[in-house]
């Protein structure tokens, strides 16, 4: 985790989710370990966990959230041994990554939004559109332009600039207009209906 934080730190997303799910393989030992040695018989929450679960759904990330899902069926001691109920949050980070594509379509539709509009626009909480939009910026996917006691909200790049990306489904990588691969589209290899995931690389040449 403390690379987690590093590659965060940096501003490199996508990296940091990586890595923290990576971090997955050890979480089981990691438990034994603290019921051994600690004396700690449970554990409040598991921090690579929390942080896929807080950062994957904004960058739409579904196949981490698969794995994790996965992962807590086949070792149901890692949700049974944490205070947090993980199944009900992961069921909470899947609702969060469909508010966020939510607001990614009405950015999309409308060009510029002003912050405070987005509740009247979308439903839902206003607190949690506020952080969405500014995690969105930290991570560099949105400008929030000061204006009139808000923010003007509006994308960081082009949605026609031509990006690469992977099918979570096999691996498969292309490129595209960013628009369009944000979409659910059939992957030209596996054929499976996906998402897919951007690529933190430069952007392909037109």
């Amino acid at each position: 985790m403390s690379k987690v934080r590093r590659v965060r730190k940096e501003g490199d997303f996508p990296r940091a989710v990586a890595l923290a799910v990576s971090a997955w393989d050890h979480v089981d030992g990691m438990m034994q370990y603290e019921r051994r040695y600690g004396g700690q018989a449970e554990l409040k929450s598991v921090d690579s966990i929390d942080f896929v679960l807080r950062h994957a759904p904004l960058l739409f990330e579904h196949q981490c959230l698969n794995t994790l899902a996965a992962l807590l069926k086949s070792q149901r001691r890692i949700d049974k041994n944490t205070s947090a109920d993980l199944a009900e949050h992961l069921d909470e980070a899947r609702g969060l990554m469909w508010d966020a594509h939510r607001l990614w379509r009405h950015l999309e539709q409308h060009g510029e939004v002003r912050q405070e509009q987005i509740r009247t626009a979308l439903g839902g909480d206003q607190d949690r559109w506020r952080w969405i939009a500014e995690t969105w910026e930290e991570m560099g996917v949105i400008q929030r332009t000061p204006q009139g006691g808000s923010y003007l909200l509006a994308f960081s790049t082009r949605l026609d600039e031509k990006v690469r990306g992977k099918c979570p489904a096999c691996g498969a990588t292309g490129s595209g207009a960013k628009f369009r691969l944000l979409d659910e589209i059939t992957c030209p290899r596996c054929k499976s209906q996906v998402h897919f995931v951007l690529l933190a690389s430069p952007s392909v040449e037109q």
